[in-house]
């Protein structure tokens, strides 16, 4: 797929992407070999017919191709954009075996790009199934994030009147807060909640679940209750200086851009400060985000800052790709140990230590180990912290009968019920920070349970 130079995307906070022409659609599309035993669909987890769409866009019938993701997808341009399908379908692909794979995500994003461009109301409005015996049965979800809207988009289609509890004064969840406009434009997530909203489902904003109602309060007015409220906790390392002025959480730092468009600043007054030189603790995406964000706020120098090498990171190879395009300097093998004053109460400097690899560890990515005596500094202006999130601990601390992990995390069957009969749970809320996929396909799985549970 075309990108923007990074010379050029630096500068603003369009996509770097351009998507595919609808040549290179078609002839893409037709290099998928529409296997009858599709691996590729058994490595989706919202389990997209993904030969059938492809087949439909080698054909130029794109509003086919789109009708057909959303049989199962609610979200399409979404998935198209952050899905790390190189890990999920696109790895099955048998072309991949000897050869790059049928480019699925790329096409998805393509396919859901042309419904937008083409047809201006949602899809679903007018062509709506009749509502199957589930109607008249109301079901809440908590958060209108990417499990919640699925969850909910699942079970409209099913018949049952839904409607979504959201804390903030938009809905996406992470999808608005979290991820920046180069990488998930804003009118796209609003697109995609109002295509939610056309299968009937109805979004509460400025309400929060274990303050303005309990999860007992709706399960008086509701028949089941699904959980999906996220990881919105931010992890700190705990090392001495993160109390330091110019030191934030990459929660703070994305949702100020986000949600406070400090990116627009002087249209909005809500500038942040991160002088000429930043660093950012981490290796997944959201660090990859920060990164990106930071350059374009103007500093000069940015530092990606992790303990192991560029093999082990968990960000997806395209985003640290992009990230290196536009001139992130990648410290590897470096440990923050100390943060130093730099003066007036702000940061100045980043003490770090030289790692080493040894053993693999749980994760199966071999362990960092310190070098002894090792220790240098980096002059930084701000340091923006992207080791992980923890989930939102209100819900659980507002609703004693639902069982936890010691880290927070609610604990769930395979199919997402809670320890309290007709409450199910997924997203980060029960994985922690984990993938928009991830948290789709746990909306998707407990929608499917909720449904055979009303059904008795």
């Amino acid at each position: 797929m075309t990108e923007r130079p990074a010379a050029e995307r630096i500068r603003d906070f369009e996509e770097a992407p351009l998507g595919y022409t609808v040549e290179q659609a078609i002839e893409e599309a037709k290099r998928c070999l529409l296997c009858k035993d599709a691996k590729c669909v058994a490595g989706c987890p919202v389990e997209v017919d993904i030969p059938g769409f492809l087949r439909f866009i080698a054909q130029g019938d794109f509003d086919a191709a789109v009708k057909k993701i959303k049989e199962t997808n609610s979200l399409p341009a979404i998935c198209g954009r952050v899905c790390p399908q190189e890990e999920q379908c696109e790895l099955k692909c048998i072309i991949g075996i000897k050869g790059e794979p049928v480019g699925i995500g790329n096409l998805e994003r393509f396919a859901a790009d042309w419904e937008r461009e083409n047809q201006p109301s949602p899809a679903s409005a007018k062509a709506r199934p009749p509502l199957p015996e589930g109607e008249g049965k109301k079901v809440a979800v908590v958060g209108s994030g990417p499990a919640g809207l699925t969850c909910a988009g699942d079970l409209a289609q099913l018949g049952y009147q839904v409607t979504v509890f959201e804390t903030l004064h938009v809905a996406g969840g992470v999808l608005t807060y979290g991820i920046p406009e180069f990488r998930l434009p804003k009118k796209i997530v609003d697109l995609e909640i109002d295509y939610v909203k056309s299968l009937g489902v109805d979004v509460r904003l400025d309400v929060l679940i274990g303050n303005t109602y309990t999860i007992e309060d709706l399960l008086k007015e509701f028949k089941a209750v699904f959980i999906g409220s996220g990881a919105g906790a931010p992890r700190f390392m705990g090392i001495p200086g993160e109390n330091l002025d110019g030191v934030y959480s990459a929660n703070e730092f994305l949702f100020r851009v986000n949600m406070m468009k400090a990116w627009k600043f002087p249209e909005y007054l809500t500038p942040v400060k991160l002088g000429k030189k930043a660093a950012v603790i981490g290796g997944g995406n959201v660090a990859m985000d920060a990164a990106r964000v930071s350059l374009r706020l103007g500093a000069d120098e940015v530092y990606i800052i992790y303990r192991r090498t560029e093999k082990e990171m968990p960000a997806r190879r395209e985003e640290i790709k992009r990230a290196e395009e536009e001139g992130i300097i990648f410290k590897y093998l470096t440990l923050p140990v100390r943060y130093h004053f730099g003066g007036h109460g702000w940061v100045g400097e980043v003490e770090c230590l030289e790692m080493e690899l040894g053993e693999p560890d749980a994760t199966g990515r071999r362990r960092p180990m310190e070098i002894k005596n090792s220790n240098f500094k980096i002059q930084i202006d701000s340091a923006i912290v992207a080791i992980g999130n923890s989930p939102n601990p209100l819900v659980p601390l507002r609703t004693p009968l639902l069982r936890t992990e010691k880290w927070g995390g609610v604990i769930v069957t395979p199919e997402g019920l809670t320890s309290i009969p007709g409450v199910y749970a997924g997203g980060d809320i029960v994985r922690g920070a984990a993938t928009v996929i991830s948290a789709m396909g746990d909306g998707k799985k407990a929608a499917r349970a909720i449904d055979a549970f009303l059904r008795g």
